[in-house]
């Protein structure tokens, strides 16, 4: 399984996300694998590692070091090794970690929880009922100003692909009924993401931060806060692969069920 080697804030151009729906639609799939960060930033999560450690990956790709839980892992198992983590770290040098949450926050909720720590980026993603939406990772130096921008950035570029669908299905007269309800839901599902992050919504589930312990600690005794996971061993952040659990999932991680085709999302004006 190959790793992109620098972390993006986009996903797959839309012609990836067809092929990968229309796949799924001929095999009759109902799930896309939870890639966390992801088929994009998030072709990142199509790397695993194990729930409790931090290890690397391909050596001719370099040192990779992959931070979170896996699929199939146990989340409990993760949240707990990462508090043992968190304690065990002595002095006042900053470290980079990766901030987990228990649900989906707003922009303007992330200042209070991270606190004093520094972000570098966070993690969102559009909890649609019953739909894997796209996994994204937005640069955050500032919050939450630059998490409106990032926000308002992908909101304009799931517009475009919820037209770039539409404009497939124009011209999808003669294509099987499987593949046209590929391409309905591909728009319906890209409008949905579109007005979420337009409205800047309660999406983001995770965050990279730098900080002392002291700073961490805090941050982990937070009620928002599901894990504080150090990242004592980072080299480089570009060689980094961050799989943060999702909110919604409190046992083992895994793909979210998506419903049938047609059915995952309601409309909405495009």
């Amino acid at each position: 399984m190959k790793l992109l080697q620098h972390l993006d804030q986009r996903l797959l151009p839309p012609v990836g996300n067809v092929l990968a729906r229309i796949f799924r639609g001929a095999v009759r799939l109902r799930v896309f694998t939870t890639v966390v960060a992801v088929v994009a930033v998030t072709a990142t999560l199509l790397v695993l590692h194990d729930a409790n450690q931090h290890s690397r990956s391909d050596p001719s790709l370099g040192d990779v070091l992959r931070v979170g839980v896996s699929e199939g892992a146990s989340i409990p198992a993760y949240v707990q090794s990462s508090k043992d983590e968190l304690a065990a770290l002595t002095g006042d040098d900053s470290v980079y970690a990766l901030v987990s949450f228990t649900a989906y926050l707003a922009p303007d909720r992330l200042a209070p929880v991270l606190g004093d720590a520094a972000p570098s980026s966070v993690f969102a993603r559009v909890p649609l009922p019953a739909t894997q939406t796209e996994l994204v990772r937005l640069g955050a130096y500032r919050v939450p100003d630059d998490v409106i921008i990032a926000m308002d950035a992908t909101a304009q570029r799931k517009l475009q692909e919820a037209q770039h669908y539409r404009d497939l299905l124009t011209k999808a007269g003669d294509r099987p009924a499987d593949v046209r309800s590929v391409y309905v839901t591909g728009a319906i599902v890209a409008d949905n993401e579109a007005t979420a992050y337009r409205e800047h919504c309660s999406c983001v589930y995770a965050a990279v931060v730098y900080g002392p312990p002291a700073v961490l600690r805090a941050v982990a005794g937070r009620p928002e806060t599901r894990a504080v996971d150090p990242i004592i061993d980072l080299r480089r952040l570009d060689r980094t692969v961050f799989l943060p659990p999702l909110p919604e999932q409190t046992t083992v991680a895994g793909p979210i069920m998506e419903a049938s085709a047609g059915t995952t999302a309601s409309p909405t004006p495009s």
